[in-house]
């Protein structure tokens, strides 16, 4: 690669590395943004394998803004059990609302615009404009943030990591290269077992795996951090309840019940009241419902 410089090295030799390793996703068959903005809230902190099974009847249930903005947020949330986290879902049916009542049911093509949507911030924006926009912006999420820490050989903060990844977008080519970027972090420079021994961009890498370095990944912004706990957490009981009330109304003794929360009805108390707190159940006449 005589003549390039070293981020056009690490462009062309990334690029060759996806042209045959890209996963096929059913998000990535389509450049409707309003399908990709719920590909990217479905999987903020999620996996793409509790992703795949519910991507695609929500899709058929929600096609468009319009039809998510007309639904109860109740029918939305029945579809999104399972993706944990509802919150998002709830902000999911605001954003429909604010596309469906400011911008005409058209999705926004600015990052202002993106920004202006409720739940919608920089990752999720940019990711929009890549991918459905085809504009020519950098997405990072937690893998590119490890790549390129990596590739400097130090940790590195938000702004500088943001201006980094812009720098290195192949003009035109954005949406090939934002995905290339995200599958090589997931696939290839793991946070555990990255394969530096067999690393297209080995000869550009500042940290290669040594040993004697301190990975700078960790520290970088937006490193992924260790989940907490969930067998007992405040968020499996939440998911309980919320399973239980696709089945149907409860009072919250019956909710305390499915959390299995019999014997600390403070607690229960405290979670049912954060539930209708969050906007994502309702109560009324002594039963709790989902909205």
């Amino acid at each position: 690669m005589g003549g390039l410089t070293r981020d056009e090295e690490i462009v062309a030799a990334l690029l060759e590395w996806g042209g045959g390793e890209l996963r096929d996703l059913p998000w990535r068959r389509t450049r409707d943004p309003w399908a990709v903005l719920v590909s990217e809230v479905m999987l903020q902190q999620t996996s793409v394998a509790r992703v795949l099974p519910k991507y695609g009847p929500f899709m058929e249930a929600f096609p468009t803004p319009h039809a998510l903005a007309g639904a109860p947020l109740g029918g939305a949330l029945l579809l999104w059990q399972g993706l944990g986290y509802p919150r998002r879902c709830r902000n999911l049916h605001a954003a429909a609302a604010a596309i469906v009542s400011g911008h005409g049911g058209t999705m926004p093509d600015t990052l202002e615009g993106m920004l202006s949507l409720p739940g919608v911030g920089q990752y999720t924006a940019r990711a929009v404009l890549a991918f459905a926009r085809a504009a020519d912006v950098a997405v990072v999420d937690t893998n590119v943030s490890r790549v390129l820490s990596r590739l400097e050989g130090r940790a590195m903060r938000a702004a500088e990591l943001q201006s980094r990844a812009d720098g290195l977008v192949p003009r035109g080519s954005a949406w090939e290269w934002n995905q290339v970027m995200m599958d090589f972090g997931a696939r290839h420079c793991t946070a555990r077992s990255p394969q530096c021994g067999a690393c297209p961009v080995a000869a550009h890498c500042e940290w290669q795996g040594n040993p004697e370095a301190a990975d700078p990944a960790p520290a970088s912004a937006g490193a992924g951090r260790p989940q907490p706990r969930f067998e007992g957490s405040d968020r499996q009981a939440r998911g309980r309840a919320m399973r239980a009330l696709g089945v149907g109304p409860r009072t919250r003794g019956e909710l305390a019940s499915a959390m299995c929360l019999e014997d600390d009805p403070v607690r229960a108390h405290a979670l049912v009241d954060s539930l209708v707190s969050d906007r994502l159940v309702r109560e009324e006449d002594g039963l709790v419902r989902l909205p």
